[in-house]
């Protein structure tokens, strides 16, 4: 038998070097290949970069005005600014917040009608303090009225809210308003609040006469930063209203620590009678910034906050500041300092109302003379009628005719001697020495 002889070393060593040199090979080919086609990727992308920034060097670039806004509250601005409202000259839209509380479902009914005008929109509300019954009779009347029925511009509030003056429920009863009115949608141009004991001294005509010839963002709405001794009996103390939890209303309290003033957006005080835009309107209720809420959170514990939110908002957003009219268009018989409780308005007080070209006065008691007196010699209106004016000689004639009816001219309005009167005390607020240098201040 043969036997297998051992390798000698020189043999081996020679098999050794041949499989050493056999497995560089195997993974020297992929390793070249990769070298290869990294740079062939490398050389790629230098390229293809070049062109580009060669390119873009021939390219007009998009300018910072044009680029699209990256924040939300840039983009709804500029969608606020896109939407103009309609040209001056043209008949312009008001939506009205009438309210009252008990006893007030007749004196409602009379304001109402003193300033009906199908052009306009109209929210009244009776506050929960008033009886279910008299808050029906009041939405059964505007549902029997044939005039209301035919331009459906009258809507009650069903459910009522409890109103406090002192506390931030009329703030809310307020802006539930207003949210009412941009849901029903309609074209209108400005919002007025008013209450029950409040009387026009002018025709819808005379108003909006004059309202058609201004531009549609001036904010009419007293206001000061001057607080005063507001400072310490309004701002640091700090109260809590039961109408926002209660069905009984009652009056406000007060809570044993006080808070600073704010600091994150400066304080304003004022009427609580104001003609407000349909864009700042707008602003209050979606408040994209979130100022308008988190000054709302504010005034719920601040005494009186119906003088000073939606001050304080408007003059701390640049897009509205500059937009303000230092006046309320109010007629007010105010007490001797600190101007905190309205006298009621009487027969003696008639002169005073018409020289101050005011369009609105308050406060009246209920069913008192002098508003006979404002209705036969301001507004030429008979009892339980509606003010004459361009829009009743046109609902006769369409009815007659049989054509549909609008108001959409300012040729269709019929103004009267109040339209010089108030046109002479808007054209003195806007064309003061230093208008433009005295808002917000």
């Amino acid at each position: 038998m043969l036997e297998a002889k051992p390798p000698s070393p020189g043999s081996s060593g020679a098999a050794g070097a041949a499989a050493h040199i056999h497995a560089h090979r195997r993974w020297a080919a992929p390793l070249l290949a990769s070298v290869l086609l990294s740079s062939l990727l490398i050389s790629a992308s230098l390229f293809f970069s070049s062109s580009r920034a060669l390119l873009l060097s021939f390219s007009p670039l998009p300018s910072a005005a044009s680029a699209e806004p990256l924040f939300v509250e840039a983009k709804l601005r500029q969608q606020m600014r896109a939407e103009e409202r309609p040209a001056r000259g043209a008949v312009p839209r008001i939506s009205y917040l009438v309210s009252g509380s008990a006893g007030d479902g007749a004196a409602l009914r009379r304001t109402l009608r003193a300033l009906y005008h199908p052009a306009n929109t109209y929210v009244v509300h009776l506050d929960l303090e008033a009886p279910a019954a008299e808050r029906a009779e009041l939405a059964a009347a505007v549902r029997a009225d044939p005039v209301y029925a035919r331009f459906r511009n009258v809507k009650v509030v069903t459910r009522a809210n409890l109103v406090t003056y002192r506390g931030p429920t009329m703030v809310a009863n307020t802006l539930h308003a207003a949210a009412i009115l941009l849901r029903e949608g309609g074209d209108w141009d400005w919002f007025i609040n008013l209450s029950a004991s409040d009387y026009p001294l002018v025709t819808q005509d005379d108003l909006l006469h004059v309202l058609s010839e201004l531009p549609r963002q001036l904010n009419f709405i007293e206001h000061t930063s001057d607080i005063g001794w507001k400072e310490y009996q309004r701002a640091k103390p700090v109260i809590i209203d039961p109408g926002l939890y209660s069905l009984q209303k009652s009056d406000v309290f007060w809570i044993t620590e006080k808070r600073s003033v704010p600091t994150a957006f400066k304080l304003f005080t004022g009427s609580a009678w104001m003609v407000l835009t349909h864009q700042f309107i707008e602003y209050c209720i979606w408040g994209w910034d979130n100022l308008p809420r988190t000054v709302l959170m504010y005034y719920a514990n601040f005494l009186s906050s119906p003088e000073g939110y939606f001050h304080t908002v408007i003059c701390n957003v640049p897009e509205f500041r500059n937009t303000t009219v230092n006046h309320d268009l109010h007629f007010i018989s105010w007490d001797n300092p600190p101007k905190q409780h309205p006298h009621y308005l009487t027969l003696a007080d008639f002169d005073g109302m018409v020289n101050s070209n005011a369009p609105f006065a308050r406060k009246f008691g209920r069913e008192d003379p002098v508003l006979d007196k404002i209705d036969q010699e301001l507004l030429g209106r008979r009892p339980d009628g509606f003010v004459p004016g361009g829009w009743t000689y046109l609902l006769n004639a369409t009815s007659e005719e049989g054509r549909p009816f609008a108001v959409e001219r300012v040729q269709d309005l019929r103004p009267g001697p109040g339209v010089d009167r108030l046109k002479k005390l808007v054209t003195g607020l806007l064309t003061q020495e230093g208008f433009d240098d005295k808002h917000c201040l």
